[in-house]
């Protein structure tokens, strides 16, 4: 008779409820860093008009794209954390990424995008 738990992927319950608490205490982290930055990002206000709205528009671009990563990056390892098994796991693996290479490649082609947008402004002439 096959045991087919062997494959069975479980954390010991303590451990388990270490992990969440640290996935929680690293959301809070990151939350705390995300409002500085948009602060930071905010005080970019000594150059010209054209300069500040490219900047402030990369700068928004830059914070969203990193809370957007960090959080997938949580969340991931939020779902490893529950996985039942390898197998599970290592779907989860490939859905996450296979979900990031796009989400990058999204964001680079929008940064290059706001870049050029922003260098062109700021070279137009002013009238």
């Amino acid at each position: 008779m096959a045991d087919l738990g062997h494959d069975r992927f479980e954390l010991p319950p303590e451990m388990r409820s270490m992990a969440e608490s640290n996935f929680k205490q690293a959301r809070e982290a990151f939350e705390k860093l995300l409002a500085n930055a948009e602060a930071a990002a905010g005080s970019i206000e000594e150059s010209g008009a054209h300069m500040r709205a490219g900047a402030r528009d990369i700068g928004a671009r830059v914070i969203a794209f990193a809370e957007t990563n960090v959080k997938a990056s949580l969340d991931y390892a939020q779902s490893l954390v529950l996985a039942r098994d390898l197998p599970e796991v290592m779907r989860l693996h490939s859905e996450y990424v296979q979900a990031q290479m796009r989400a990058l490649a999204e964001q680079a082609d929008e940064m290059g995008q706001i870049v050029s947008r922003a260098a062109m402004d700021a070279t137009r002439p002013k009238h």
